[in-house]
């Protein structure tokens, strides 16, 4: 027994001895191949540097992705918010269409166009003559809430009293022709008819015709016309005229609107009252009588001359218009007056509208008339044989009182 041990173990140790030598050979054969493999890899020690640098650019990538992150972390919030606004906008928008007024057409509804508006008649009717205005027989709404056929009644039933009061009315300017009447309605601005009828008989004494008016000397013609006023105006506008006259119309004055009012002076009153009363051609002399009674009587609203002459023209035949208009402004001069009319003493009370502006009283009244109605002279030198039939007298020339 104990030799078989003894044998096993000096075997054993045997195999041990055996087994370290192995290793020992196995040991060295590693290091010639070690050796050889570090002699291959030396070349790539070359090469480091690049493994370096790409090292370094790794390590500035990972601070940069910090940096990268925190911008793309506040630019994350911005985009939010962004996005947060347009959908609270987006709301806005629906509640806004969803707050629609009631009643308002659908969208894919057409919108119905508005009534068109009635075309009324212009205030200012007039016609095409070449550049003028002359009246038509149109007019506005009559003022006051006063019906139209009620307006045109009232009008004419006024004109027909008038007519009765004054039966002899004519115009209050002397005159023997178209010339002589042409040239007194221009002097009679800003003035009485009185004043120029006592001043005309010596300018047509000495400057009968046009052409001899035309020829005179201003100076000479001035002194004559200072008694009217505006004396160096006026004598620049009859000579002017006159001129006008004897080189474009033959030294005759013209019976056509548009030929009068291309002279010097001439407007349409003027050349109303030459074409009614020098050549029976109707027409409506709109001055300043004239312009306040038709108003007081509330035949127009209207202020500017021609407009009123439109809207009265229309209240009238055509034929009445030249008598029309001297029975309106014979009224205004001798009872209807500017500041203190004669309502006590005025034939037409019962159809002015107006009534009671001024005195009342008839014996107060009566006392506010002038010329014929208060027993007074007129204003024409030369007056027509009917006015002194009905009572009138005729105005003392100038210098006589």
């Amino acid at each position: 027994m104990r030799e078989s041990a003894s044998k096993r173990s000096a075997a054993a140790r045997t195999s041990a001895a055996k087994t370290g030598a192995a290793e020992k050979e196995t040991g060295a054969a590693q290091k010639p191949a070690s050796t050889a493999s570090a002699g291959k890899a030396a070349p790539a020690g070359k090469a480091a540097p690049a493994k370096k640098a790409a090292t370094e650019k790794a390590a500035t990538e990972k601070k940069a992705a910090p940096a990268k992150k925190a911008a793309a972390a506040k630019k994350a919030p911005t985009a939010k918010k962004s996005a947060s606004q347009a959908k609270k906008s987006a709301p806005a928008k629906r509640t806004s269409a969803k707050r629609a007024p009631a009643g308002s057409v659908a969208p894919l509804v057409k919108k119905s166009a508005p009534p068109k508006k009635v075309t009324i008649a212009p205030k200012k009717a007039t016609a095409a003559v070449k550049g003028l205005a002359p009246a038509k027989t149109v007019a506005a709404e009559p003022p006051g809430g006063e019906s139209r056929t009620a307006l045109v009644r009232r009008a004419r039933r006024i004109n027909r009293e008038l007519a009765q009061v004054y039966p002899y009315a004519h115009p209050e300017l002397d005159f023997d022709n178209p010339f002589q009447l042409l040239v007194a309605t221009v002097l009679s601005a800003q003035t009485t008819d009185l004043r120029v009828n006592q001043t005309t008989p010596a300018l047509f004494a000495k400057y009968p015709t046009p052409e001899d008016l035309a020829a005179a000397n201003p100076e000479e013609v001035e002194e004559i016309l200072r008694p009217c006023g505006f004396f160096r105006a006026k004598t620049k506008s009859v000579i002017g005229l006159s001129k006008a006259l004897t080189e474009d119309f033959g030294g005759e004055v013209p019976g056509r609107l548009e030929d009068l009012v291309k002279l010097p002076g001439v407007g349409r009153k003027t050349a109303f009252v030459v074409l009614g009363n020098a050549f029976g051609r109707p027409g409506i002399t709109v001055d300043t009588h004239f312009q306040r009674l038709v108003r007081r009587w509330r035949w127009t609203d209207e202020t500017d001359p021609d407009k009123i002459e439109a809207a009265v023209g229309a209240l009238f035949p055509k034929s009445d218009w030249t008598d029309l208009s001297h029975h309106v402004i014979w009224h205004g001069r001798r009872i209807c007056h500017a500041r203190k009319p004669a309502c006590g003493a005025c034939p037409i009370a019962p159809l002015c509208p107006a009534y009671g502006e001024g005195e009342t009283d008839p014996e107060k009244a009566r006392k506010l008339l002038k010329y014929e109605k208060g027993g007074f002279p007129g204003q024409r030198l030369n007056p027509p044989q009917a006015y002194l039939d009905a009572g009138g007298k005729a105005a003392p020339p100038l210098g006589a009182g």
